[in-house]
């Protein structure tokens, strides 16, 4: 159980991952969501700084008193390359 919270570990996981898909700022479904005690991580990957900064942004108010790691990845898409040729 989250000391903070009251929840198992694994329900209130669950409850962040859906906060993130269901909020309009984030919107992101592949974002991975593990806790341990009060301290909560991110994982995946997003399209640019401003995104990641969002997930910080949403989950603080929704829970400011878990601690926050937030490992999520930016890859920006470039502009697209050649085009393949195949043979």
């Amino acid at each position: 159980m989250s000391e903070t919270t009251g929840e198992a570990p694994e329900y209130l996981a669950a409850r962040l991952r859906r906060v993130i898909a269901e909020d309009s700022r984030t919107a992101e479904l592949g974002i991975q969501v593990s806790v341990r005690g009060e301290h909560v991580y991110l994982s995946g990957s997003v399209s640019s700084q401003q995104c990641k900064e969002e997930l910080d942004a949403v989950l603080h108010e929704r829970e400011p008193e878990l601690r926050l790691h937030n490992d999520v990845r930016v890859v920006e898409a470039g502009e697209p390359g050649e085009p393949e040729v195949l043979r």
